[in-house]
């Protein structure tokens, strides 16, 4: 299972995901697992987290990164800067 970042997409990329219209999700920095039942596809507006799959390797997002974490997948989230972020899940 592998995370997807497209970093800095273009106004065109947002407007057609209709990023702006989701809702928001913010959270202070903090280290918890986390468990993906459905497929997210988020924007970040602000922060900086590290992102670890379980049986894979970390992964670092930043503000500006479209990321889409796949279906089932088990990890942990540790938040170095506090996030805030449109998401969507599918």
């Amino acid at each position: 299972m592998k995370i997807t970042i497209e970093s800095n997409p273009s106004e065109s990329t947002l407007q057609q995901l209709q990023v702006r219209q989701w809702p928001i999700w913010e959270k202070q920095a903090s280290e918890f697992p986390w468990f993906y039942d459905a497929e997210e596809v988020c924007f970040l507006l602000e922060g900086k987290v590290t992102v670890t799959p379980e049986n894979g390797e970390a992964v670092d997002i930043k503000a500006g990164d479209l990321v889409t974490f796949p279906k089932g997948m088990a990890c942990r989230w540790h938040i170095h800067q506090a996030v805030k972020k449109h998401y969507q899940f599918r």
